[in-house]
């Protein structure tokens, strides 16, 4: 009677899983489908502890309780600007839960099977690379690339003795050899996060998603698992297309990315004297008031500001009071995480058939009036197209230059995350609305209210 309410628990929870992750993919059922998946989570979580037929309950679910109060403090005190850092934690935690798991494993001397050694590979690479890759999105200092003489080398042979551990532990069934493997494990995962840029970030956050999933699949064939095998294969197989939409997207392939890839920086510096064009939010304002197609481009500066909801509120002015067509562009690596603006604009309650991806909005831009830009800089430099040389060449962007008046809200002139100046801030269409977005969306709607 006992197995078969584990194995129906194992099926409820798995098709609550499969729901939520479907229920996830429109905001208008996001919040369900989080619910949802919260209860497919109850659910594994009452199977798992049943069979394994405990004699004291009493601590797992303390322990289980006390992580779940910190897990509700933390999602409740997290800044929305500060969504990706999270992430690349969450996804640090579950490679960790792997490299836990598997020391277990061979502590108890339960395990000595390749699934053990891959859930600690997978795991291991997951944690320290999440960890760097949340000290690149914090600390500035830590965003940018870094590569140094023989770093491939010190790679190639970190690569070749986790794989000799490897195949000394299974085969010799040596316990020394296992946290030999752990440690240089770390190590590798730490130094393959370490020549990645800042504007690379977002990719490599989708990539470490999906090895947390992987690892949680090697763990459940480890501890023969159905519901962590399932729920494991959805995580990695969603992180695995994301991580490639997003490369495509980047025009660049993942091991370029992971080996610090992209062309260097140009040397030919232009200090020829430019002036950029310095509007206001009544120049906005009046212009939008005559515009018939405008596109709002978001971008970290949105995220930073706040300004999702000041924005919304112009659109609807624009839309309701001018009879103007408004639209949203997202580019798919925009902000520091994947759909880090989709979620900031459900966020707001934007209509998400108002929201367009770059491949199906760009060809617009040439037959637009306004492109007003929030700190979105590197998903609209016209270096990506022009300069072959730009550590950016070849990503594709949206062409807002097109746009017969561009609108820049940024505080400043400066570089965006993969630090390359951007020209269109010069171009003769351009005007900077220098300030906070929120502030300055605020001014424009006071003028189109007035």
């Amino acid at each position: 009677m006992i197995n078969l309410f584990i194995n129906i628990s194992y099926l409820t929870a798995n098709t609550l899983m499969i729901l939520a992750i479907k229920m996830l993919s429109t905001p208008k059922t996001a919040r369900l489908g989080n619910l949802i998946g919260i209860a497919g989570m109850f659910w594994a979580i009452a199977a798992a502890l049943i069979s394994l037929h405990l004699s004291d309950y009493i601590t797992p679910i303390i322990v289980i309780f006390l992580g779940g109060i910190f897990g509700i403090y933390i999602a409740l005190k997290v800044k929305i600007t500060a969504l990706p850092q999270m992430i690349a934690i969450l996804n640090g935690l579950g490679g960790l839960a792997a490299v836990f798991i598997s020391l277990s494993e061979v502590i108890s001397q339960s395990k000595n099977d390749i699934s053990n050694i891959t859930s600690l590979i997978i795991g291991g690479i997951t944690f320290s690379g999440s960890i760097l890759a949340f000290a690149k999105l914090n600390f500035p200092r830590w965003s940018k690339s870094v590569r140094f003489p023989g770093q491939y080398i010190i790679n190639l042979i970190l690569s070749l003795s986790v794989l000799g551990f490897a195949l000394g532990y299974v085969l010799r069934n040596h316990p020394e050899a296992f946290y030999f493997l752990a440690f240089m494990n770390l190590l590798l995962g730490f130094m393959l996060i370490l020549p990645v840029g800042g504007a690379d970030i977002p990719v490599v956050i989708a990539f470490l998603n999906a090895c947390s999933g992987w690892a949680g699949v090697s763990v459940g064939l480890s501890l023969q698992s159905p519901v962590l095998i399932v729920i494991g294969t959805i995580v990695g197989t969603g992180g695995t297309f994301l991580a490639r939409t997003m490369t495509k997207a980047l025009n660049r392939s993942l091991l370029n990315i992971l080996i610090g890839g992209g062309n260097s920086p140009t040397t030919e510096i232009d200090n020829s004297p430019k002036i950029a064009n310095i509007g206001s939010p009544a120049d906005a304002a009046f212009i939008m008031q005559n515009a018939a197609k405008i596109i709002i481009v978001p971008g970290f500066g949105m995220a930073a500001a706040h300004a999702q909801h000041a924005l919304k509120n112009m659109a609807d002015i624009l839309r309701n009071k001018y009879q103007a067509e408004v639209k949203f562009a997202i580019h798919p690596v925009a902000g520091r995480m994947p759909g880090h603006m989709n979620v900031l604009l459900a966020e707001a309650n934007v209509d998400y058939a108002d929201v367009f991806e770059l491949n199906d909005i760009n060809n617009e831009f040439q037959e637009t009036d306004v492109a007003y830009v929030i700190g979105a800089n590197d998903i609209t430099n016209p270096q990506a197209k022009t300069n072959p040389n730009s550590p950016i060449y070849g990503m594709p962007i949206l062409e807002v230059e097109k746009a017969k008046t561009v609108f820049f809200v940024k505080r400043s002139l400066g570089n965006g995350y993969s630090n390359v100046e951007n020209p269109l801030f010069f171009a003769p269409n351009t005007y900077m609305l220098y300030g906070d977005a929120a502030h300055i969306t605020e001014e424009i709607v006071k003028y189109l209210e007035a």
